[in-house]
């Protein structure tokens, strides 16, 4: 299972829109001991998110606490490059480089799933949850 930005951001937020939702779907993955992985710039994306509009304790703790939540995969030159393929060839406005970057490491270890609440996802053949 990959996790986007916007599946834990909502997670983390009470505030938010999809909190129950994303709360209940991650507590499901926590205690089912589901794998998870996050890219190292999804995690920069949602540390930014957080400090921004949460705070800089909240970005600490997630920060202490997302190394064992999570398996970090860590963006190389290699999965940049292919990121930036997907990005190019999809020449949207909308969507991100960081997603692209998530649907080449979903394709690279062949994930389906993706906690989160972009369409992105779905649009680009992956399962989206919750």
């Amino acid at each position: 299972m990959l996790v986007d930005s916007s599946g834990l951001f909502a997670a983390v937020d009470a505030g938010d829109a999809n909190h129950a939702a994303a709360a209940a779907v991650l507590e499901r993955l926590l205690h089912d001991e589901t794998p998870m992985v996050i890219t190292s710039y999804t995690l920069m994306e949602v540390t930014a998110l957080i400090q921004h509009r949460l705070g800089f304790e909240a970005a600490r703790r997630l920060t202490a606490h997302g190394a064992a939540l999570f398996d970090v995969a860590w963006v190389d030159e290699d999965l940049h490059s292919r990121g930036v393929g997907v990005w190019l060839a999809a020449a949207r406005r909308p969507l991100s480089l960081v997603d692209c970057v998530s649907f080449a490491l979903m394709h690279e270890l062949r994930l389906d799933t993706a906690f989160t609440f972009d369409r992105h996802f779905a649009e680009a053949g992956f399962i989206a949850i919750p």
